[in-house]
């Protein structure tokens, strides 16, 4: 037998003799920590980034309807009537409200200051005579929302909303107004027919009533558009 082969063997058998080593196990578990950190962060950033639909400060219970429209959010002048038949006028955020009050402090010499007409401008409704109007203005907001006793409209000889839609449609020249009109199931005829009233007035006749949706079809774009909180509205 040759050296090599001599070799070949030794090796082998050293090999075989030699005990055998153990690979330690690892852990298949996995450290949770950061994913934990990483979705609260993630859950965090959507609750503070979250916008709720706040709370409508009047109760309307609106008529029932399948509207095929959704009642636009910009430009907007909404009249509401309550249960009770009062009248209220509001604005959305972007409509112009200085002009508005502006105009309504001319036409009525209400002498409002500067300070009462910004209250105007971030009131969230008016729902008083012009003879409560000043005093409204200098409440706190939370304070206005209690202030209900609604704009006159049923004497046509004192219909104060026809003052109020005339400086919205000055407020409104040269653009797009988008005239809202919401009433309680309950409300009576009276106060539905003063608002009217003021509207022709003014040449208003084109609004859009907002109802409450039923019987949408599931998947449907209104559908998607009521689950998403915006209100369908009808067109008059």
């Amino acid at each position: 037998m040759d050296f090599g082969k001599c070799c070949i063997i030794a090796q082998t058998v050293i090999l075989l003799s030699m005990p055998k080593v153990k690979v330690p196990r690892k852990s298949t578990s996995v450290d949770m920590t950061a994913m934990c950190d990483v979705a609260f962060l993630l859950l965090s950033f959507f609750i503070l980034t979250t916008k709720f639909k706040p709370s409508e400060a009047l109760t309307v219970v609106t008529p029932n309807s399948v509207a095929n429209k959704v009642a636009p959010q910009n430009d907007v002048v909404q009249i509401t009537i309550d249960k009770e038949g009062n009248v209220f006028f509001s604005m959305s955020e972007d409509a112009p409200r200085r002009e508005v009050i502006e105009t309504v402090n001319s036409l009525r010499n209400l002498g409002l200051s500067e300070a009462e007409m910004k209250s105007f401008e971030s009131a969230q409704f008016v729902g008083v005579p012009f003879s409560q109007l000043k005093s409204f203005l200098q409440l706190k907001q939370e304070q206005q929302l209690k202030q209900i006793a609604g704009i006159p409209v049923k004497d046509s000889a004192n219909n104060e909303l026809i003052d109020w839609m005339r400086a919205a449609a000055t407020a409104f020249q040269g653009g797009k107004m988008n005239l809202l009109l919401k009433g309680d199931n309950d409300s009576k005829y009276p106060s539905f027919q003063g608002v009217i009233n003021a509207f022709k007035k003014n040449d208003l006749m084109k609004f859009q009533m907002i109802t409450n949706p039923e019987n949408v079809p599931a998947g449907t774009e209104l559908f998607r558009k009521n689950m998403a909180g915006q209100v369908p509205v009808e067109s008059e």
